[in-house]
């Protein structure tokens, strides 16, 4: 997939008609908000006039990834005259995300009551650990806390290895997706009723949400999910593997495709041995077929291997690092990592969106801002005076 040859003008894309204003913090926030600017929306980025430092500040390559295709306004949301600035905002803003403690965006202005009486027509989307009510409502919440007390870490890892972590933010990830998406549903409803809406989610919920087939085989049938390791939980030969000179994923539990399987392993004795007669009786006597089939891939490199499985519809891959993913040719053809010229860090690659619309161009339109990068165009924009700016400049509110 080649770039277009200029940037989209932003009348090109498709949430270009849509004015947001970002309070968020940390990750899952930021990561819904990403998903809004990345379609053409304008984003108002507002932070602190002198954010808290954080590692590597606004140039660490977590901050450049999550925060393209966005502008930045410093305001002092802890002063009287800050908070009035935003009000003024929210009145012509279409949406507002936040993510902070329920008591925090009371104090800073920026609750569902007040904003809804600035804007009727406003949606505001939000991200909590645990939701916007009940027993554990006040509580702050991190993404590890939500993998743990969502299910997912007794799930992952090793049988008998104890809970182990997903190597990602998954539950902050997870919670900005389903908020961006509640958001559009909402403006989408916006377009019939009139108003807004406060879309809201939580790391908790997204955590449960994720665990999807996992989950409903305890809701459905009280099956309590234990850990699997690298095979699939209730399918096999599905998994990982060694081969002769590192690591595979296979997928071949199902009828033709095992048959081919133990054709291309050279070990056809296993379609015949009553242990391995159907998917269900694969996995479990997983260790006994686990073992023959280790046996058999030691034989080959893993590249010749998925070369083989492939050739004949077997699902198949190998294990790669995170720069040998990036370094894939199917990857390099699909351009995830997208070029962007950052005015103080250069020319940096960032990991563009993952959705694809045709016709619509998938691009990075502009770098991460510094902070209050462009405060005085913003506030222009949005009404104010020169004389407006200077003045709030120079009282330290900008």
């Amino acid at each position: 997939m080649n770039p277009p040859s200029r940037p989209p003008r932003p009348h090109d894309l498709p949430l270009a008609d849509l004015v947001v204003l970002d309070l968020t913090i940390a990750r899952a926030g930021p990561t819904a908000v990403r998903q809004l600017a990345d379609w053409g929306a304008d984003v108002v980025r507002i932070e602190a006039p002198n954010p808290s430092p954080t590692a590597g500040g606004h140039h660490s390559p977590d901050y450049l990834n999550l925060h393209r295709n966005k502008r930045s306004l410093t305001l002092d949301l802890k002063r009287q005259e800050g908070q009035a600035v935003l009000h003024r905002m929210i009145g012509r803003a279409d949406i507002l995300v936040e993510n902070m403690r329920t008591p925090v965006k009371h104090r800073l202005g920026f609750d569902w009551e007040t904003v809804s009486a600035l804007n009727p027509r406003l949606v505001m989307g939000s991200i909590s650990g645990f939701g916007q009510t009940g027993p554990y409502a006040e509580r702050g919440g991190v993404d590890q806390i939500a993998q743990g007390m969502g299910g997912l870490m007794s799930i992952t890892g090793i049988p008998g290895q104890g809970p182990v972590r997903a190597g990602v933010a998954i539950s902050d990830v997870t919670a900005g997706l389903q908020l961006a998406i509640g958001i559009l549903v909402a403006i989408h409803e916006r377009q019939r009723s009139g108003v807004g809406r406060w879309v809201h989610t939580s790391l908790l919920e997204s955590m449960l949400g994720m665990l999807d087939f996992q989950a409903a085989r305890w809701t459905v049938e009280r099956d309590l999910p234990p850990q699997a390791g690298n095979d699939h939980p209730t399918l096999g030969p599905m998994g990982m593997y060694a081969t002769g000179d590192g690591y595979m994923n296979i997928a071949a539990p199902w009828g033709r495709i095992w048959k081919r399987f133990c054709e291309v392993i050279d070990r056809p004795e296993l379609l015949s041995d009553d242990r391995f007669a159907s998917p269900q009786a694969r996995s479990t006597n997983r260790s006994e077929l686990n073992a023959a089939i280790t046996e058999a891939l030691s034989r080959r490199p893993t590249a010749e291997w998925v070369e083989r499985m492939n050739a004949v519809g077997i699902p198949s891959g190998p294990v790669n690092d995170v720069a040998q993913a990036f370094a894939d040719p199917q990857v390099r053809h699909l351009g995830v990592a997208a070029p962007v010229e950052h005015p103080s860090v250069g020319p940096i690659e960032v990991v563009r969106n993952a959705t694809n619309i045709e016709g619509i161009p998938n691009v990075i339109r502009r770098h991460s801002p510094e902070a209050g990068e462009h405060s005085d165009e913003i506030l222009t924009e949005f009404g104010w005076s020169g004389d407006e700016i200077e003045r709030l400049r120079a009282e330290g509110i900008l």
